[in-house]
């Protein structure tokens, strides 16, 4: 069983840009080693937007070197990157955004989403590439809730979203560069969770709603996570709450992490290059959106 190693909490919120409040839950500035290979979690929301006719959000900004993950559980996200990529994203679906050798890209709230306002709630991952594709192309994948298999849990305990990797006899959609897992999971009020976890990888479970109890008997509230040691081959919790939960787990990269804003490498010499290449225009740019 794994016992757990450590919380991360955030109590203060931060914009980026002028269309997500975020919780800066953990950054590859402080714990990128010991939840390899995620490098960061920002959690938007949740909060209500007034309706407006004001375009929110970031406008074009470069990446190198990792993939950003979107899961949107409210609200609506529009995205256009220098690959071609982009789409529109709603409750239930994700953006898995390969920056990779480089890309320039946008977010924005849903145009006709934001005429009307709303609930707006979000968690965006950085996940890190290993040092052999740090430079590979650049893509997209525009998952949809309905390509994202659900499975029950055992004991009628609630349901589990595979976004990335397996469980059981369901497979994620998500096309991943080293082996992890990323399930949205539902898990009822006094229901006990046994969930299968790989001896020697990452493992965090992050509450966006209700609380949580491990086996080890810490109660985990909102907007916490919670990471495990990497030892033991299992993950117990109970639920003192009806609870949305975000699932990690990862074979850590064991590889140096180098950061610097947008750009995440191996050495010093790689991110001086990032910053070159970009204002060369070598990660693309993005042309004005067409009206």
């Amino acid at each position: 069983m794994k016992k757990v190693a450590f919380t991360r909490h955030s109590p203060n919120r931060h914009w980026v840009g002028d269309g997500f409040p975020v919780r800066g839950i953990f950054s590859y500035n402080d714990a990128a080693h010991e939840l390899s290979p995620f490098l960061l979690m920002d959690y938007a929301g949740p909060v209500v937007f007034p309706p407006t006719t004001h375009r929110r959000g970031v406008g074009a900004h470069p990446h190198r070197g990792f993939e950003t993950v979107t899961i949107v559980y409210s609200g609506e996200v529009e995205h256009r990157d220098s690959s071609g990529g982009g789409g529109k994203i709603g409750p239930g679906d994700v953006q898995w955004m390969t920056a990779a050798s480089g890309i320039v890209h946008e977010e924005f709230h849903g145009t006709e989403w934001a005429k009307n306002g709303g609930a707006f709630e979000m968690i965006q991952l950085w996940v890190n590439l290993p040092k052999k594709d740090k430079m590979a192309p650049a893509g997209y994948q525009g998952i949809v809730n309905a390509d994202i298999p659900r499975v029950e849990l055992p004991n009628q305990a609630g349901t589990a979203r595979i976004i990335a990797g397996k469980y059981l006899d369901k497979s994620g959609p998500a096309r991943t560069f080293s082996p992890m897992q990323v399930w949205d999971l539902r898990v009822r009020a006094g229901a006990t969770v046994e969930l299968p976890a790989t001896v020697g990888w990452t493992t965090a479970l992050f509450v966006l709603k209700g609380q949580v109890k491990t086996e080890t008997g810490e109660a985990i509230g909102e907007a916490r996570l919670v990471a495990f040691e990497r030892e033991g081959d299992r993950l117990v919790f109970q639920a003192l709450e009806d609870s949305t939960l975000l699932f990690l787990s990862g074979e850590p990269l064991g590889e140096p992490i180098v950061g610097y804003g947008p750009f995440v490498m191996n050495t010093e010499a790689e991110i001086r290059q990032a910053f070159e290449d970009y204002e060369s225009g070598k990660m693309g740019r993005l042309h004005a959106a067409k009206s």
